[in-house]
């Protein structure tokens, strides 16, 4: 408990510091909030430079006949981008025949501090502001202390097109077929809600986020209304991946309440059943509903939940009504019989845990957010470098059948509805 004080008696010194500091001299507040705001985009070019060496030393990857180099993993590292220092990982290079390691250069080089040039960082806050992308791009080197030489055309095409994507990026040619939302604290009381989608290829698009107080249902459905009106594809069905957020789940259910399935995450459906029990009942229970969910014939899965929904109703009624919570929901993979081949990826949330956790990396360095702006861009930076890395989600060649799965059982729906009206 004295631990858990003085940790927070140090949060609130920090804190007192830093608003001291924006009331007495809120020019340089401004001026090392944009310079946080500048950090992403640093540790992209960092990346760029470190393997653009690598690969003059040991060819490309797959593909390195000839050279006398070869690549050997990496290690955790450091860089200095202005005078912060963050972490990096860093590639090692061995010779071939004598395993003799080669340091890299620029890598030392990005271990120098460097005093920030003031110009630099004008012309870049006039080039992003008059939407001079590119012009913007070509100063970020200079502004984070880089050499500018070093840095190639191709980087600085390719930052200018990643900035012009924060506001513009076009939805419309991507054929989403399953989307995860979840919601990623930034502070005690503002949450970015961010979306996830898989393509019927199975890669993975960062939609965007939203930022909100809580995960109200209208905030949810106008954020949705947005990405419709971004070019999203809302004719074909899409499965939502989701938690047992009722904001999330009512947002999606009203924006689209023709074509959206939803799948309810199993692990957080089977520890939210757990934490009603007592300790011994949840090591006796956890395995019986986990081996009870992982069935893959959708009668087997519901006859052994319900088997456990009488046991758990004797021992705490309150397990046994969270497992009725949105029972159906957790069971969707299940009756479009495509647990076995999709429910790797699809029973949880996972994909956009996964997603959050990065995010974590590209942001823990923050302690102190000082406005939205700096929240969003952070967000929208840290998400555009996270992006190329991400993989298709295991089992991706079945996604087209998903999808002729989905529309079946919502033409049995619409005509059952029919039946019932007639």
């Amino acid at each position: 408990m004295k631990m858990i004080r003085n940790t927070g008696e140090r949060i609130k010194r920090k804190e007192a510091l830093v608003e001291r500091m924006r009331r007495e001299n809120p020019e340089q507040m401004a001026r090392v909030a944009l310079i946080q705001n500048l950090i992403p985009m640093g540790l992209q070019l960092v990346e760029q430079e470190l393997q653009r060496e690598v690969t003059a030393l040991a060819g490309p990857r797959y593909h390195n006949r000839g050279f006398v180099y070869g690549r050997h993993g990496s290690n955790p590292g450091s860089a200095y981008l202005y005078d912060q220092k963050v972490r990096v990982s860093v590639p090692r290079v061995r010779h071939k025949e004598t395993g003799v390691e080669a340091g890299l250069r620029s890598y030392a080089g990005f271990q120098q501090s460097s005093p920030i040039d003031t110009l630099a960082l004008s012309r870049m806050i006039h080039g992003m502001s008059a939407g001079n992308y590119e012009a913007s791009a070509l100063t970020i080197p200079e502004t984070l202390g880089i050499k500018r030489d070093s840095v190639s055309r191709r980087w600085i095409r390719a930052s200018a097109k990643k900035l012009k994507s924060l506001d513009e990026r076009d939805l419309s040619g991507e054929d989403i077929v399953v989307i995860f939302m979840d919601g990623k604290a930034f502070s005690r009381e503002k949450e970015m809600v961010v979306a996830v989608g898989v393509t019927l290829s199975g890669g993975k698009v960062i939609l965007g986020f939203v930022e909100t107080s809580s995960e109200n249902h209208r905030v949810i459905r106008q954020f949705l209304q947005r990405l419709k009106a971004r070019g999203l594809r809302t004719e074909e069905e899409i499965l939502f991946v989701m938690d047992g957020s009722g904001g999330i789940h009512k947002g999606v259910a009203e924006e689209f309440p023709e074509t959206a399935l939803i799948q309810r995450c199993l692990w957080h459906k089977r520890e939210d059943i757990l934490s009603y029990l007592s300790k011994s009942d949840q090591a006796h229970y956890r395995p019986l509903l986990q081996a009870a969910y992982e069935e893959c014939d959708y009668d087997d899965a519901k006859e052994k939940l319900l088997g456990l929904r009488k046991e758990l109703a004797r021992i705490n009624a309150s397990a046994a009504h969270s497992l009725d919570e949105g029972f159906e929901e957790t069971l969707t993979l299940h009756r479009l019989g495509m647990f076995e081949q999709l429910g790797t990826s699809l029973m949880t949330t996972n994909v956009i845990e996964n997603v959050n956790k990065l995010i974590e990396d590209k942001t823990r360095r923050v302690c102190y957010w000082k406005n939205s702006d700096q929240r969003q861009r952070w967000l929208a930076a840290a998400l555009l470098t996270i992006e190329p890395k991400l993989r298709k989600i295991k089992g991706y060649r079945h996604l087209p059948m998903l999808r002729s799965a989905m529309r079946r059982i919502n033409e049995e729906k619409r005509n059952g509805n029919l039946l019932k009206a007639a």
